[in-house]
């Protein structure tokens, strides 16, 4: 690749496993294997003294070292009362991740003998703010330029759509993880990748079905041994049940039945669980699944789209029978198992790759046409029409220089449109002087999205309007207060002897990466205010700056 087109690597920083991938010369997207050789790794973090352990090691030291070692963190991210304490030091969760994305980049390095530096980050798409940003820092600490957080569907999206013959299709991307689970309904044109909708829970995903085979263990050893004991108060009694969990539900995706072993304080008792019994003990986290599907349809005939062509089944808990069994019955469609623990970084690395070509490209369509780059890229559907000719001519020399084919580049420039899986308002006084949120910018609205309305001071001589940005999950325009989150304020000061009911213009400017601006503006002095919402909830200010400190001088492997 020629020194001035920045390779942009797609990392899937997942709950329970994580990946990195790139595009090749071909214009092919790659997942690449860890040190072990492996091309998923485990996101499982050991401290052990003045090493970071990463990996399948790391998952394996939990069975003697539970307390010093830490998983799931992603179900974490951009809460502020998550703290793991060791030797004395608190690490938050996006510190913890850091140590996933160094050990993914490290390996890769070896692999491609380059020094990874930007990179595309997915995270689920229920995620709000905090997460988002909470998934940035992460990347920053780590030491990564971060280009862009995109949704783990649309990054699967991506890769399907690289791979699908037929140019127009609507699928369901059915994404169900380790720690997560998304819907999302995407048209994909030969032009566009094009979000319809989106909507799922990120508190659900195949540590719960890992969760129901340990509370079934735990009462089959009370049965077995006639104890009332709560054997997961023994952390080492709770780790080894974990793991036999998740491994015994692997084997029920490939047989009718595993003998389990479970052994604390001395006993030991054998159980043998059947795949029927294992899905009668999961079943309403299936229909948990179903269910939110339901609610995407619903949203998406809003929207004009009444039916779909495909479901594309990602995430490693697809595997489990009952899930393509559950979605076949339902749906009367036979589903399409699509890469499913390697889909979400190869899309990330398409989108990746997407930025550097695509910048590049513009760059030097530009210097032919005699415009500046900002002017090309905001008009690029014209330019592109009008200079045919230059367009085929720059992305010739792109193919020389970067050894790309001429279609590959050419493919680089198709659209990707996602939307907000959020809505966000503000507190209002209603007629009946009750408080509620009012949102301007609504769910599954396409990203970027600008919005604006006009709200009224309450009072005469009002000297100050407090604006509560407020973050909600459904696509109404009015909610109830207790539904919302507070995600941020702002204060408007206001000029005196003001009449009550003055004006008061609120806009809110939602980006791709989910970052909200606000401006807040009085009409009769064009008093105004502005914020972007840099939420509290994640890691920041002298505690962010330590934590990139220590990342230079701590060890991960």
């Amino acid at each position: 690749m020629a020194e001035n087109i920045k390779r942009i690597f797609g990392i899937d920083l997942g709950t329970t496993y994580s990946s990195i991938a790139y595009v090749d010369e071909f214009g092919k997207a790659v997942v690449l294997p860890n040190a072990e050789n492996e091309r998923v790794t485990p996101s499982v973090v050991f401290f052990d003294g003045g090493n970071i352990v990463v990996g399948e090691v790391a998952k394996e030291s939990a069975k003697l070292y539970p307390n010093e070692v830490v998983s799931f963190v992603k179900r974490s991210m951009g809460e502020p009362n998550f703290v793991f304490e060791y030797d004395k030091k608190a690490y938050r969760p996006e510190e913890i991740s850091s140590f996933v994305l160094r050990k993914l980049a490290q390996d890769a390095e070896q692999k491609v003998g380059e020094k990874i530096t930007d990179v595309v980050i997915t995270c689920p798409a229920y995620f709000g703010i905090n997460e988002r940003e909470a998934t940035r820092i992460a990347g920053e600490i780590a030491g990564f330029n971060v280009r862009q957080i995109i949704n783990e569907p649309t990054a699967a999206a991506i890769a399907y759509g690289a791979t699908e013959t037929d140019a127009d299709r609507v699928v369901l991307v059915y994404d169900l993880g380790g720690g997560t689970f998304d819907i999302t309904m995407i048209h994909i044109q030969s032009e566009a990748i094009q979000v319809i909708c989106t909507g799922g829970d990120h508190n659900l995903g195949g540590k719960d079905w890992d969760d129901r085979i340990v509370t079934y263990l735990v009462e089959e050893f009370q049965r077995s041994t006639g104890t009332d004991e709560d054997i997961l108060e023994d952390a080492d009694t709770w780790q080894d049940l974990q793991l036999s969990a998740e491994k015994s539900k692997k084997i029920l995706s490939q047989r009718e039945k595993v003998p389990i072993s479970i052994t604390h304080g001395g006993e030991r008792v054998k159980v043998e669980l059947a795949r029927e019994k294992f899905e009668t003990l999961t079943r309403d986290l299936l229909e948990r699944t179903i269910s939110l599907t339901h609610g995407i349809l619903e949203e998406a005939k809003k929207k004009d789209y009444e039916k779909f062509d495909d479901i594309i089944l990602v995430g490693g808990s697809t595997r489990m029978p009952q899930v393509a069994e559950r979605i076949r019955e339902e749906f009367s469609m036979e589903p399409k198992v699509f890469d499913p623990d390697e889909a979400v970084a190869k899309g990330a690395a398409i989108y990746g790759w997407k930025l550097s070509i695509n910048d590049e490209l513009v760059k030097r369509v530009a210097r032919r046409v005699k415009k500046s780059v900002e002017e090309v890229g905001k008009n690029w559907n014209t330019v592109a029409k009008e200079a045919k000719d230059v367009v085929e001519a720059a992305s010739k020399e792109m193919a020389q220089d970067t050894g790309y084919t001429p279609a590959a580049v050419e493919s680089s420039l198709v659209k990707i449109r996602d939307v907000t899986s959020k809505s966000f308002g503000v507190v209002v006084t209603d007629a009946d002087n009750q408080e509620k949120v009012f949102n301007l910018i609504l769910r599954n609205s396409v990203v970027p999205v600008d919005a604006k309305d006009t709200f009224y001071t309450a009072v005469e001589n009002q000297r100050m309007v407090l604006i509560r940005i407020q973050e909600t999950e459904t696509s109404d325009e009015w909610v109830p207060l207790e539904n919302a989150v507070e995600i941020g304020t702002a204060i408007l000061h206001l000029p005196p002897n003001l009449p009550a009911e003055t004006p008061v213009d609120i806009s809110f400017s939602l980006n791709r990466e989910g970052r909200l601006d606000i401006t807040a503006t009085e009409t009769s002095e064009g008093r105004k205010v502005n914020v972007t919402i840099e939420t509290t909830s994640v890691i920041s200010g002298r505690e962010l700056d330590e934590a990139k400190e220590r990342s230079k001088i701590i060890r991960v492997q």
